[in-house]
């Protein structure tokens, strides 16, 4: 008979890499791994995974098997967080999507506040677009639209892309010829610079750099951090430039620990959404939380 517990420890295998890291994920046994493992291959008649010294690889039998229960594993585990009794008092449980960087500059604070149970998840914004048509997701912030007909998205802000450096660069060499309109020296004089990025934002550097010089940028940046918000911190007094969201930075800005170099010509805007579905039992949860990002202004 087949045993569902089967398949969550292949994806937990699939995922870590290793059956160590799949029993430090699932708080089971490594032999208890192995053991259902091998009885997911008896009982598929393949070979899921090749075992090296170090890795388990998935065979293309493995990565197939994988892609067809990913969304159906998923929902069930979403489910069992959803419908599992966590306290005595019966609150609801709203299921929030959003990039990391604006959940800590926004939401984090108040998470303690909010009357209702809340998960948080962080991802690529086709894959929560997706979610939220599923019914993974309730809500999600997001500066992409989907075409689903069963969502609505309502815009409630914008984000500004700007050029940043840290409070110890000398900028005035860059600030005098963007002044002057020589981009062409500006963009020679900033490749030699020292730069942070991350790996998921490099769009906007890409976007930015193609908007006001005319062609993608052909220098790597020097430093690739886990988030914006690293880029902040390790700006924050100190040396380099950086592209990113100004609601970001503001305070930083204000308190004079980044200098705001340039704003582009043109200014590159993104919209901001909020994600729903049309019919939803969270509308007054939902409403409570759409309340708070307007209020912080971003």
């Amino acid at each position: 008979m087949l045993n569902l517990e089967w398949f969550r420890t292949f994806k937990a295998i699939y995922e870590t890499g290793t059956l160590t890291g799949a029993a430090q994920m699932l708080f089971i046994s490594q032999p208890g791994v192995s053991l259902h493992l091998n009885s997911l291959e008896t009982y598929t008649g393949y070979k899921l995974f090749d075992r090296s010294a170090k890795r388990m690889v998935p065979t293309e039998r493995g990565k197939v098997l994988y892609n067809f229960i990913l969304e159906p594993l998923t929902k069930l585990e979403t489910s069992e967080q959803l419908f599992h009794r966590s306290s005595k008092i019966d609150r609801a449980t709203v299921s929030i999507g959003m990039c990391f960087e604006t959940f800590q500059f926004t939401l984090e604070r108040h998470i303690s506040s909010l009357p209702f149970n809340v998960i948080i998840k962080f991802g690529e914004y086709p894959q929560m677009i997706h979610d939220l048509d599923k019914g993974l997701l309730d809500l999600i912030i997001t500066p992409q639209k989907g075409l689903e007909k069963n969502l609505e998205f309502s815009p409630f802000s914008k984000e500004r892309i700007v050029l940043v450096a840290g409070a110890e660069t000398d900028t005035k060499i860059v600030e005098e010829l963007i002044v002057k309109g020589d981009l062409m020296a500006a963009e020679k004089w900033l490749k030699e610079q020292v730069w942070y990025s991350t790996a998921a934002d490099m769009e906007n550097l890409k976007r930015f750099w193609y908007l006001n010089f005319r062609h993608h940028p052909d220098f790597k940046p020097n430093y690739i951090v886990p988030n914006i918000c690293s880029i902040v911190r390790c700006l924050s007094e100190g040396v380099g430039f950086s592209i990113i969201p100004d609601f970001l930075c503001k305070n930083e800005i204000e308190s004079k620990k980044l200098h705001l170099i340039w704003t582009g010509d043109p200014v590159m805007e993104n919209t901001l959404y909020f994600g729903t579905r049309k019919k939803t039992m969270y509308e007054r949860e939902i409403n409570l939380v759409k309340k708070i990002f307007v209020e912080e202004g971003i």
